[in-house]
């Protein structure tokens, strides 16, 4: 934070542009615009009653964890429950579903959207709930769910999300941290303009007829020539969108899910999910500067802040290659006549506690709750930095790779590509990168 406002003050008297400076005036500009719009937010409060079909796509998991999700979903009496078992059969899975009495069928297509696809064609009700087969209901988190349903412009909702048992290791804290982050700017943000760009897939809510109206085109549809599994929850609020309803956020509506244990595991979530963002950040881009530019501002940032901080990485280390450094704490006065390392000192513990004030202040909603995740925050931090931001990058330009799933064993494989088209996000990627270097230097 301090060798942020050291080179806006450099920026602005000396006109030297710092990719830094211009990075940190981007998080700290999108985060205020969210704070602003999400102190409107309200949930909805009025209760619904309807039918509701909940889906539930399964390849394996283990027999008390998956018995556990069906009961507590269960409890709270949905009209329906479908468990759709894709790629190898499962003997355990379908005793349980046939012991708690839960419709099911068994699909040899392994994929998350092929077996949404028979789960939404068995279903009946107007209401088609699609939980992930890790997540654990809380008390209340149907009924709260569907509440929105009740204004006719509503055509999905999302949940509240938090990880299970988040003190655990340091990723679990960090993973719970981003979680509450969105859950608390970003979702209220985006749901108060009745435009929550993606709706978590954990547990989502849509009217069915929308889910039935778009399905072939959801199991056919390609990117840049072409058809990507990953990313079915985005790909479906897409068409919510485009359809003309409102997606929204329920904050009453409370899920826990499981985070990766170890790096290798989160890398490949991320990565994932990163690659699943961006390629419909492009593929709805012209329809959300047309329709919600507020949501194409959030979107196309997601995409620029990764590029922006990485291209700074080159940059710092061309300048220290070539030496053609400059030090704008030259200009930092500090009282005393403190010399040697005692400057350094001064102003190393000067940056560590204004970055610390920033963080405090961006995030203060989530330390409110978690006050013992402070201890945590310069490892949360190293994670955004050198695991999170370069993933993003990495996950652009594999943009047109078909990959499989990556941190689910007899999940969807994916194929391999021989399409020209696997090019252009390697150009586009490329030229922005580049472009953040030659600003930056």
């Amino acid at each position: 934070m301090l060798a942020f406002l050291l080179q806006v003050n450099s920026w602005l008297n000396k006109g030297q542009l710092y990719l830094f400076a211009l990075f940190m005036i981007m998080i700290w500009a999108l985060w205020l615009v969210r704070v602003v719009l999400a102190s409107s937010y309200k949930p909805w409060t009025a209760p619904y009653a309807t039918t509701t079909s909940v889906i539930i796509p399964v390849v394996d998991e283990p027999e008390e964890l998956f018995r556990s999700v069906l009961d507590r979903i269960l409890e709270q009496r949905p009209t329906e429950v479908i468990v759709v078992i894709n790629g190898p059969r499962n003997a355990t899975l379908e005793k349980i579903c046939a012991e708690v009495g839960v419709r099911w069928a068994w699909t040899e297509i392994a994929g998350k959207r092929n077996a949404l696809q028979v789960g939404v064609g068995m279903a009946t009700g107007d209401i088609a709930v699609l939980v992930d087969s890790d997540t654990i209901w809380t008390r209340g988190t149907l009924p709260e769910l569907i509440k929105p349903f009740r204004d006719p412009r509503v055509g999905g909702v999302t949940t509240r999300q938090r990880i299970l048992n988040p003190e655990r290791t340091v990723l679990t804290r960090w993973a719970d941290w981003l979680e509450n982050v969105r859950n608390e700017y970003s979702m209220p943000a985006m749901s108060v303009l009745g435009t929550v760009g993606c709706l978590p897939g954990r547990t989502i809510a849509f009217r069915r007829f929308i889910l039935v109206r778009c399905m072939e085109r959801f199991m056919s549809e390609r990117f840049l020539g072409v058809f990507l599994e990953v990313s079915d929850d985005r790909t479906l609020t897409n068409y919510t969108l485009q359809a003309g309803f409102r997606t929204v956020f329920q904050s009453t509506s409370l899920v826990y899910t499981d985070a990766p244990l170890e790096l290798r595991k989160l890398v490949k979530q991320q990565y994932r999910w990163a690659r699943g963002s961006q390629y419909n950040t492009l593929r709805m881009f012209g329809w959300m500067v047309r329709r919600a530019p507020v949501l194409a501002v959030f979107y196309a940032a997601d995409i620029l802040v990764p590029f922006v901080l990485v291209g700074s990485y080159f940059a710092w280390a061309y300048s220290l290659l070539v030496g053609d450094t400059v030090n704008v704490y030259d200009e930092l006065r500090l009282p005393g006549s403190l010399v040697g390392w005692q400057l350094v000192l001064s102003i190393l513990g000067l940056s560590a506690m204004m970055t610390a004030l920033s963080l405090m202040i961006r995030f203060a909603r989530h330390f409110a709750f978690r006050p013992r995740d402070l201890a945590y925050l310069p490892a949360f931090m190293m994670i955004n930095t050198f695991v999170l931001m370069p993933v993003r990058v990495l996950g652009f330009f594999r943009l047109a790779h078909n990959a499989g799933w990556g941190t689910r064993a007899g999940g969807f494989q994916g194929e391999r590509q021989r399409n020209p088209l696997v090019l252009v996000p390697y150009l586009l990627g490329g030229a922005m990168l580049v472009t953040s270097v030659m600003i930056g230097v």
